[in-house]
């Protein structure tokens, strides 16, 4: 079904401004094209716009009139969006639109991540500016860049930005949860050069392919038992290392450390007597591993093949068993759960990306918590495990959590008209993803935050998905809380 079939859903607004803003490229780092969108939308309201020094683009709205004496609020959603594709979708990310279309109460893409995290929240912030109807207080429309890659935007905004008492951060996925907290992160990366070897003469080479694997949110879907394709094509290289002498000539699994990995692809050689029992011996652990994962992984492929492909040069041996056996080594998934509260993932760690070739490995990941010092416990710990193998490692992008206030008067507010609207309670959670409350919050400390948003399910991955319906129940909640932001 085309985009336009979008024009039918209600609320109209909200999925028009979706549509415009998923027709921009909006990649984590390359943000001036949907920039210079807001900007230019903001002027074309007559509303005062401006743009600090980071990229992010602030946007000033008066109190509606009888609302001026309500306290100033924050409108908070990021611009960018995870930029992922199937292998088998031809898609230009710098220069194409989102394709969407309508299935069902879902909003999809063909092929590739939706944008609704967090488009949906942008497209609600767009809506609420240029409506003429809508009562509400005097707002601060703050839209963030590069959220999803290092928070980069939120960690650069300047105290004495926003004058608003409350921040309304639409950035949350399950429309019946009100957010309260929420996880720190913290790049953890493994470096290696080696002097490849030339390629044994008597070798024939091979394509180990992972796909097919569900991917999704590394915080929201980590406790989920998703496998993680770095993890799984390590099994396979691990098995051939061991049994037979495989040699890898390049292998490369993932992409964005926020994601979990759907796909992995190593090209190696094995020696050609020893290649029938080596695809013998694989495909047998390939399907007792799709057995393992046959309930959240039931479209896995594994896929062991000759390939006519001429590799000159492969990983020296020493360095390819510590490769190995580091991958092995290192912590994937949940590390460990709140104590505080229940079902909650405090601390995990996703291996996100495996690079190997030209001389050069790399293996990237992203660590979170909600602790601070155990987020900071396990990147140690990945830090051992790589070291041992003699990579080099490095910090970066840390971002802290967001410490929940249990008695937030935003939150009872938002409780209160929860109740009102839907004759039962909300849930108020705190959660695994990163969002930038808490980052907001080390120059606004006394700044009242909450996060909702309406649902989204796999996010982060071509399966990304938005119901129509939970929108329309979000937006209904939006327009209340507007009206029911207190006095000052």
């Amino acid at each position: 079904m085309a985009e336009n079939s979008l024009d039918k859903l209600e609320p109209k607004a909200i999925w028009k401004n979706f549509a415009a803003l998923n027709a921009v490229p909006r990649a984590s780092k390359k943000e001036e094209h949907v920039i210079s969108f807001m900007v230019d939308f903001g002027k074309s309201l007559g509303l005062v716009t401006s743009v600090d020094e980071i990229g992010n683009v602030l946007i000033k709205k008066p109190a509606s009139a009888g609302m001026e004496d309500r306290k100033t609020i924050v409108l908070q959603s990021h611009l960018d969006m995870v930029h992922q594709k199937n292998n088998d979708t031809v898609f230009d990310f710098d220069n194409e639109g989102i394709k969407m279309y309508v299935d069902g109460d879902w909003v999809k893409a063909e092929g590739t991540t939706l944008g609704a995290d967090n488009g949906l929240g942008v497209a609600t912030i767009m809506s609420i500016l240029e409506s003429a109807e809508i009562v509400h207080p005097a707002i601060e429309a703050l839209f963030t860049i590069d959220e999803e890659t290092g928070m980069t935007g939120a960690l650069g905004l300047k105290g004495g930005v926003l004058s608003g008492e409350i921040l309304l951060n639409l950035d949350t996925e399950n429309d019946n949860e009100i957010d309260i907290g929420c996880a720190g992160g913290i790049d953890v990366t493994a470096t290696q050069s080696y002097a490849a070897e030339a390629c044994p003469s008597d070798a024939i080479s091979f394509e180990l392919t992972v796909k097919g694997l569900h991917g999704g949110h590394s915080g929201m879907d980590i406790h989920k038992g998703f496998a993680n394709a770095n993890k799984v094509m390590n099994r396979l290289l691990f098995k051939a290392n061991e049994r037979y002498g495989l040699r890898i000539a390049s292998l490369l699994g993932g992409s964005l450390r926020n994601a979990i990995p759907r796909e992995s692809v190593a090209k190696v050689v094995i020696n050609k007597d020893k290649s029938p029992a080596f695809v013998a011996e694989l495909t047998q652990l390939a399907q007792e591993i799709k057995f393992e994962f046959a309930t959240t992984e039931p479209l896995m492929e594994i896929v062991v093949q000759p390939s006519d492909a001429v590799h000159a040069t492969v990983v020296p041996v020493r360095v390819q068993e510590n490769l190995i056996n580091c991958v092995y080594a290192a912590l994937n998934g949940v590390y460990r759960v709140s104590a505080d509260f229940e079902d909650l993932v405090e601390t995990s760690n996703n291996i996100a990306k495996v690079e190997v070739g030209d001389g050069q490995i790399a293996i990237k990941c992203l660590t979170r918590s909600s602790v601070e010092t155990s987020k900071f416990d396990l990147a140690h710990s990945l830090q051992a495990a790589f070291e041992l193998g003699g990579f080099a490692v490095a910090f970066s992008g840390s971002y802290p959590g967001w410490a929940p206030n249990p008695n937030s008067e935003i939150l009872e507010l938002l409780k209160s008209i929860y109740m009102k609207q839907h004759g039962e309670a909300p849930e108020v959670v705190a959660c695994h993803a990163g969002l930038e409350c808490g980052i907001l919050g080390t120059n606004y400390p006394g700044m009242d935050m909450i996060s909702f948003g309406p649902t989204i399910l796999g996010a982060h991955s071509p399966a990304e998905r938005a119901s129509i319906s939970s929108v329309q129940k979000y937006w209904q909640f939006v327009l209340e809380i507007l009206r029911e932001i207190p006095r000052k």
